[in-house]
């Protein structure tokens, strides 16, 4: 069994019976059934109690005359985001943002936490990179049903085109396989991506941590701020540019 944090031991000593009852409405028994919570679990739960605190401060602050330090954060965030959006060429971008603006913030809370030494970071768990990309994947082929309809499906067979019919069926037959398995890479792609970057950058911090006083753990815990950043800017850039081209209607044409 992993290390267990305090806040992860304070769940299994009062909340196992949750747990596991949750486990059985799917089936699932739980591999230590006394201490059913993983700290990756309760992690990203506290993270979405602070993200959720955070929004309920942030909205009973909004003030158009006097915005707060908060407010500004938010509002050049939210900059950010319709500059990318742009810049990838995501038609009618502002609809998409509330997702891929989401995806960003948890996923850099995620990472950021793990500097504290209470706590780990979420993402070095697999399953929560892995389910942040399935998320995902469904997300942006939804949004390409509901710009194009059942016409989507065209994308899987290829841009080009032939004005002889059995040059089309050839093409169409070899691009299909393809484009599926582009398609369904992605999911894979983005769980190893963020898993082993950031699995990689907390085990770096944490063994000069153990090694070293102040200097050298204060330099590793920037590098880790910066790995936390980039992971989670890639995950969001990669996620926008999915959706752009689900949603490109030059792409189901």
């Amino acid at each position: 069994m992993e290390h267990e944090l305090g806040l992860t031991a304070l769940f299994n000593n009062y909340l196992a019976g949750l747990a596991n009852a949750i486990l059985t409405i799917f089936h699932i028994t739980a591999e230590h059934p006394e201490r059913p919570w993983e700290n990756s679990l309760v992690i990203e739960l506290l993270v979405v109690a602070l993200l959720v605190l955070t929004v309920a401060v942030l909205r009973s602050s909004l003030s158009v005359d006097k915005p707060g330090k908060l407010q500004h954060i938010f509002e050049m965030l939210y900059g950010f985001f319709k500059t990318t959006v742009d810049e990838v060429g995501l038609h009618h971008g502002s609809q998409y943002i509330p997702y891929i603006g989401t995806i960003f913030i948890f996923i850099l809370s995620m990472n950021l936490i793990g500097i504290i030494p209470a706590f780990e970071s979420p993402t070095m768990a697999p399953w929560v990179p892995a389910g942040l990309a399935v998320v995902t994947f469904v997300y942006f082929n939804a949004m390409g049903f509901k710009a194009h309809g059942i016409k989507y499906l065209a994308h899987f067979a290829g841009p080009v085109r032939f004005p002889n019919a059995l040059a089309n069926v050839a093409i169409i037959l070899f691009m299909l396989p393809i484009e599926i398995t582009s398609v369904l890479i992605r999911p894979l792609s983005l769980t190893v991506r963020l898993y082993g970057n950031m699995f990689a950058g907390e085990q770096v911090t944490n063994v000069f941590l153990s090694l070293t006083k102040i200097v050298i753990p204060v330099i590793f815990m920037g590098l880790h701020v910066f790995v936390a950043l980039i992971q989670s800017y890639v995950f969001f850039l990669l996620t926008t540019i999915y959706i752009a081209g689900a949603t490109a209607h030059e792409e189901a044409a």
